[in-house]
Order: C-alpha cells, then structure tokens, then sequence
C-alpha cells in the first residue's frame, strides 16, 4: 500500500514538528532550570539583610517591640555578672569536656600503637626464630657437603691407587 505524494508530505511536516517539539522542551528543560536557579540566586543576593538589634540596652530607647529584641551577640549583656559567671563556667565545662576527650583520643591511639607495636615484634620474634631455623639448616647443608667433599677426594685418591695397580698388572703380564 502506498502513499500517495500529499499523505507523505503531511507525515514529514508531522515528524519534523514533533521532533522540534520534543528538542524545544529540552532546551527549555536544560536551560530553564539553570537560568531559574540563577534568578533565585540574584533575588537571594538583592534581599538586604535586616539590621539586628541587641537586647542588652533598654528596649524604649531603641522601639524595639519585646517579641523582635536578639540577644545573640557577644556585646550583649556585658554589664551582668551573673552572666558572665554563668558563661565562664559553660567555657571552663567546655575546655575540661575537651581535655577529657584528648585524653580518651590519646589513650586509644597510644593502646592501637602499642597493639601493633606487639604484633610487629612477634612477627619479628617469628621470623628471627625461622631465620635461626634456615641457617642452621644451611650449616648441617654445608657440613655435609664438606664431608661429601673430602669422601670424595678419598675416592677419587682410592681410584687413583687401583688405576695405577691395575695398569702396572697389565705391563706386566
């Protein structure tokens, strides 16, 4: 069955149009979010922060409604001594909770070091003792192969005697 000339025309422009379709909603998709993000960011960065006021001087001098008053910064409440007693215990807390931990932290890397300064002395008390073993065998090797070495001259200084015997027989028979 065969498309007539109009019907194979109209499938191509068909194809052709999905086919733009599905890269525009790519491009958008690519781009899109990328540009998005960007335009959050610079709406992010144009947001001037809000001026913050401390809770520490008289809330009436300043209008600062009792809900709103921040008393997060460090300049804030240096006048009170109960404060600042109550601060230098947290910090003297902190400094000793600190020292307690470097000194579980070096308890546990002096045990590990010490751990695996045993294992390398083991390994090295094992292999010593098969290095004595090894060299004890090369002596024995050794000793024996001297021993075989004079048996051998003795042979050979044996064979030597009944060579000449034997030569000395047949000169004269």
């Amino acid at each position: 069955m065969a498309y007539s000339l109009e019907q194979r025309f109209w499938c191509q422009r068909v194809l052709r149009l999905g086919f733009v379709l599905v890269c525009v909603c790519l491009g958008v998709y690519i781009f899109g979010r990328t540009l998005w993000w960007r335009l959050q960011e610079k709406s992010r960065a144009e947001v001037p922060c809000l001026s913050c006021l401390c809770d520490c001087f008289s809330q009436a001098d300043f209008l600062i409604p009792p809900g709103l008053a921040n008393s997060s910064y460090s300049g804030c409440g240096e006048n009170d001594p109960d404060l600042n007693e109550e601060l230098e215990k947290d910090t003297v807390a902190l400094l000793s909770e600190e020292i307690a931990l470097q000194k579980i932290v070096n308890d546990d890397t002096k045990e590990r070091k010490l751990a695996v300064t045993m294992d390398a002395k083991r390994a090295s008390l094992h292999y010593q003792k098969e290095a004595e073993k090894c060299n004890a065998g090369v002596e024995t090797c050794e000793e024996a192969r001297k021993r075989a070495e004079a048996q051998l001259r003795e042979e050979l200084k044996l064979t030597a005697l009944w060579e000449r015997r034997a030569r000395r027989k047949r000169v004269y028979t």
